[in-house]
């Protein structure tokens, strides 16, 4: 069975850091898409960063480049997103997601990520 686990979330001031881990299960990462996508309180779900683990190439949301890098690592099933410079509108949980050539959607259950003062 597919699954993504997120980990790596916190609690942290204006301008820290953090790094979200998202590990795969029951797949390998080599040849899908990974995106991270947030969700603040009374607001929908957006996305923040993506990779193709084939070939690396990534895409962010314009409120998040430069400050925030995904990556992965296919050898230990993992996609990371190194977020720096963090600021208060970045809280809300964090969740990775993936799909499959047929449609079917894979979300992990979310890691809450909280900057604050």
């Amino acid at each position: 069975q597919m699954r993504l686990v997120e980990s790596g979330g916190g609690s942290v001031q204006p301008g820290g850091s953090l790094r979200l881990s998202c590990t795969a299960s029951g797949f390998t990462l080599d040849y899908y898409v990974i995106g991270w996508f947030r969700e603040a309180p009374g607001k929908e779900r957006e996305g923040v960063a993506c990779i193709d683990s084939a070939d690396g190439i990534t895409d962010y949301r314009d409120a998040v480049k430069g400050r925030f890098t995904i990556s992965r690592d296919n050898s230990e099933n993992t996609v990371y997103l190194q977020m720096n410079s963090l600021q208060t509108e970045d809280t809300g949980v964090y969740y990775c997601r993936t799909s499959t050539d047929n449609g079917q959607v894979y979300w992990g259950q979310g890691t809450q990520v909280t900057v604050s003062s």
